[in-house]
């Protein structure tokens, strides 16, 4: 049985970087680049003043398309993760630095030693968003096609992920050591390279939401990235999640959740709601209003006015890849097509107000005392034990929400006035996320084998 204690549960701040993404208002002009090494330097900077867990890159291995040709209005690219991540070690001091990457396009070995050394080099505070990528099209850029089976991919990246943690244990303070290792995915054995790290394993992040990817994030992460950012939704998948982690030997502290939220800051109600209203609608211009709706469709739709009525035809349902390289949230268009209807006409909304309406709703909105009161519900409600924050502009977004809100949210007792000291040195993000020394991938293993034979047992009672 869990228990509670009577100290106020704290809430925890993390920021992404922008620009992976169609949230982004490049059209502002407060917007910069989102590739230039003084951006990244701004917000990691500013999330560091505002005393935030980690900063937080995502990645894609290939650039998105939508009917074959690259949607500018999306996203046109970043520099490799790594890289970045190691500049910015250098102009912080605290904050993490947490970069997403593929179990499906690396090798563990040069995986492990890139991740480790950038732990040397920020001093413990690497963390892995584990990603498990498994399609054709990503593929391409590595010769590889699809060889990975979309069923496998789970089992692919636990194993990497266990992979990694043995290199990681290999050596000592002082020098690497050999390693062996084979299994259905990798067979490799050597010498590894890099002393143990500050932290010995990174941080593991996952970002999975099927039944599959929640037990794979309390068999093996440290951190869930989750898309679960309204009140009942988060607590539903966080009494889920947080229920697995017993099977695994794990209590309730052992695996974080942040959902990626966005929010809207002004000095008053009313003028918060109109910069929402203003921001969403900058959000989704005609075109990327036309491609959304073809997301879904999966046919042309240029033919209509993004100004003007949904289109009149029947959508093609098995077309599902005219937008290749992001991921899909709707597996069955059919109900998502029905509800878009019943309320284009309810509201008698035009396709762009439609897709305002469907995809850029802000996840707080208000003044900085009341974005401080909900995040502070939020987190003592358990619908998450933090937030990453996703700004709408690159990269000043994040200016006013330090200023203003992190003072309310000290103010009210439920957010640090310092970072806190590591229990011991070289455990900076791991101290910043309230988690212990790392676990040893043997006891990873052990528990999720013993697991697994529990529900085997059940299934066959």
């Amino acid at each position: 049985m869990t228990t509670h204690s009577s100290t106020p549960r704290q809430v925890h701040l993390a920021a992404h970087f922008p620009g992976v993404n169609n949230t982004t208002v490049w059209s502002d002009p407060a917007g910069g680049s989102h590739i230039d090494v003084e951006s990244f330097e701004h917000l990691a900077r500013t999330a560091e003043r505002g005393l935030f867990d980690f900063f937080f890159l995502a990645e894609g291995l290939r650039l998105r398309e939508h009917k074959g040709k690259i949607f500018d209005l999306d996203v046109v690219g970043r520099p490799e993760t790594i890289t970045v991540l190691s500049a910015l070690a250098a102009v912080t001091e605290h904050i993490g630095l947490a970069g997403t990457l593929s179990a499906t396009f690396n090798e563990p070995y040069d995986l492990a030693r890139k991740l480790a050394t950038l732990d040397h080099v920020s001093g413990g505070r690497a963390a892995w968003n584990v990603v498990t990528t498994s399609n054709a099209f990503t593929g391409a850029n590595f010769r590889r096609g699809g060889y990975l089976d979309h069923a496998d991919r789970y089992r692919n990246a636990e194993d990497f992920i266990h992979l990694a943690r043995t290199l990681w244990e290999a050596g000592t303070d002082t020098t690497g050591g050999p390693f062996s290792h084979r299994s259905d995915f990798f067979d490799v054995e050597g010498t590894f390279p890099v002393p143990r790290s500050p932290q010995v394993h990174p941080v593991v992040f996952q970002a999975g939401d099927s039944d599959s990817g929640r037990d794979f994030a309390a068999g093996s992460a440290d951190v869930i990235f989750t898309r679960h950012s309204a009140l009942a939704d988060g607590q539903a998948f966080y009494s889920d999640v947080k229920r697995r982690l017993a099977q695994y030997g794990r209590g309730e502290d052992d695996l974080k959740i942040y959902p990626g939220v966005t929010f809207i800051l002004g000095d008053t109600e009313k003028e918060a709601e109109e910069i929402s209203h203003e921001v969403r609608r900058q959000q989704v211009s005609g075109p990327g209003a036309i491609a959304f709706l073809e997301q879904v469709w999966g046919t042309d739709l240029t033919a209509y006015d993004p100004e003007g009525p949904l289109p009149d035809v029947d959508p093609d349902f098995d077309n599902a890849d005219i937008t290749r390289g992001r991921v899909r949230h709707v597996k069955d268009p059919r109900p998502v097509v029905a509800a878009w209807r019943e309320l284009a006409e309810a509201k008698n909304l035009s396709i762009r107000e439609l897709v305002i309406e469907v995809s850029a709703r802000h996840s707080f909105v208000g003044t900085a005392s009341r974005i401080a009161e909900d995040m502070e519900l939020f987190v003592r409600e358990r619908a998450c034990d933090g937030f990453i924050l996703i700004p709408h502009l690159t990269p000043g977004g994040l200016d006013g929400f330090v200023e203003k809100v992190v003072p309310e949210l000290q103010a009210r007792g439920v957010y640090r006035d310092a970072y806190p000291t590591p229990e011991a040195p070289g455990l900076g993000l791991r101290a910043n996320l309230g988690l212990g020394a790392h676990r040893p991938a043997a006891d990873w293993a052990k528990k999720r084998e013993t697991a697994r034979a529990g529900v085997a047992r059940e299934g066959a009672a």
